[in-house]
């Protein structure tokens, strides 16, 4: 491997091509990050557009080399999704400099199972006896979701994904290739997880169940395999023998941060102690204090599970929050673009205000060559008329809108009906209201929904420009008030 490893903060990569992505912005930025608000540290997250690259809302201006063990040493190798680490400056304003960007794959191997329900864009996928969830907000590249879940033992697949208390994974990338093909990796694997089982006479452990035979591996980046343990977290790298993994290469899991740096990490949370205050990130421990601010949620909301980004100070070890930051969705519309404003990234679709920020992903329905772009191309490519899936954030400053988090260009030219899944601003006699948005009653019911339950409706837009609602409210038995934004 002989790379300074992600860890647990994730493995990623895939050869790809992403020609012309620094070109495409000229560069990016002036990379001045000489202000009062500048940070210096690691920033570790999914890449969200290119030019150069975006993590964590930041634009990272790079010099186009990546450090990688994986076959990949250039940005426009990087696709959308992917987890990386950089090192370097950034600035509330969302501009930054990059010393060094890193990434590795957390998974790689065939896919021994999928499934994948296109209308609620989830599933989940499993290879080398893990357990990887799927959702809208997933990456997929070589082969659709839908074509993968058809055909799922057809496929290898390299996956970047966030680890979770139970060892299993949410994934923020996947990047498939058909086997057989000529480029076919003769069955090479990478596992990352939890050693245990150890046997070291047999010399063989198990992660999360799945069989690992050590006999021929060296250790790593200094790791002696003397020092192999049951409940250490490692990375596997070798080739598949059945069911068994034949380990050629094993690495310990290293600190991610260095003590002092600042820092900014994306993950879902666990291992929640509600009263020490503290939870884990993706192998990184976390610590609130009196200090800690909350952006888009509450404290009583944190709970394992729960999508995060962290800022803070790393210090003997523990991650001291100053910022925590809700990056889970709340709201979900489908609808189409009526006007947009490139200027300032907003758009209206469907009578719904959509923000977007450096922090939103957007994808293509297709799984085609054109994706490859800046983010600057990403925006300006949406147009009005487009058929988009959006999940985001609901807040409600200024009148209320939707913070996209992440937006999928649908191929459907033909469909008028639209759904909004959020949480109510106000009902009146003939209309409910969500975000900025009436809805008029059109004869359906109302019945149930209250001011701040999260309800799901269809509607339409009339031919006066109004909109109407093609079906009953229909309320969210799990609306929960604690779950809701937070805008201070």
């Amino acid at each position: 491997m002989n790379r300074k490893p992600l860890a647990i903060a994730v493995k990623l990569a895939m050869t790809g091509a992403l020609a012309g992505a620094l070109v495409a912005c000229g560069g990016g930025g002036s990379g001045d990050t000489s202000t009062s608000d500048a940070s210096s540290g690691t920033s570790v997250g999914a890449v969200s557009g290119f030019g150069s690259v975006y993590v964590n809302g930041t634009r990272f201006e790079t010099d186009g080399s990546v450090s990688s063990d994986d076959g990949l040493e250039r940005e426009d190798q990087l696709e959308k999704g992917m987890i990386l680490k950089v090192e370097g400056d950034w600035d509330d304003r969302g501009e930054g400099r990059a010393d060094r960007v890193s990434y590795d794959d957390t998974l790689r191997g065939p896919i021994s199972g999928m499934s994948w329900d296109d209308v609620t864009r989830t599933g989940s996928l499993t290879m080398l006896g893990q357990t990887i969830s799927l959702d809208g907000k997933t990456v997929f590249r070589g082969a659709t979701p839908t074509t993968l879940a058809g055909n799922p033992q057809g496929y290898r697949v390299r996956v970047s994904a966030w680890r979770l208390e139970d060892g299993s994974f949410r994934a923020s990338f996947v990047g498939a290739r058909a086997i057989g093909l000529e480029f076919d990796d003769n069955n090479e694997v990478e596992i990352e997880g939890v050693v245990a089982d150890l046997d070291t006479s047999a010399q063989t452990f198990t992660i999360n169940g799945f069989l690992v035979d050590y006999t021929s591996a060296v250790g790593d980046d200094g790791f002696s395999l003397d020092d192999l343990a049951n409940g250490i977290v490692v990375e596997v790298e070798g080739y598949l023998d059945g069911n068994t993994i034949m380990a050629e290469e094993i690495d310990d899991e290293d600190d991610l941060f260095d003590d002092d740096d600042d820092v900014e990490i994306s993950g879902s949370i666990y291992d929640y102690d509600a009263a020490s205050g503290q939870f884990s990130v993706n192998g990184v421990r976390v610590q609130i204090n009196g200090g800690t601010e909350f952006d888009d949620l509450r404290e009583s909301s944190l709970a394992d599970g729960l999508f995060v980004k962290v800022e803070g100070d790393f210090r003997n070890g523990v991650l001291v929050a100053e910022e925590i930051e809700g990056r889970d969705s709340d709201a979900e519309l489908d609808g189409r673009i009526e006007s947009l404003d490139l200027t300032n990234e907003t758009m209206v679709v469907s009578g719904v205000r959509v923000q977007l920020t450096g922090n939103t992903l957007i994808d293509d329905d297709d799984d085609d060559e054109d994706d490859r772009r800046s983010r600057v191309q990403d925006v300006q490519s949406l147009q009005v008329g487009d058929y988009l899936e959006i999940e985001g954030r609901q807040q409600s400053s200024d009148g209320g809108f939707l913070e996209a988090i992440s937006i999928e260009r649908e191929d459907d030219d033909d469909d008028d009906d639209f759904e909004l899944e959020a949480r109510v601003s106000a009902i009146g006699a003939d209309s409910i209201t969500i975000m900025n948005l009436e809805v008029l009653r059109n004869g359906y019911s109302l019945s149930g929904a209250q001011v701040g339950d999260e309800v799901e409706i269809e509607y339409r837009q009339t031919s006066g420009g109004e909109y109407e609602l093609t079906d009953n409210v229909e309320v969210d038995d799990d609306s929960d008030d604690d779950n809701g934004s937070n805008d201070d």
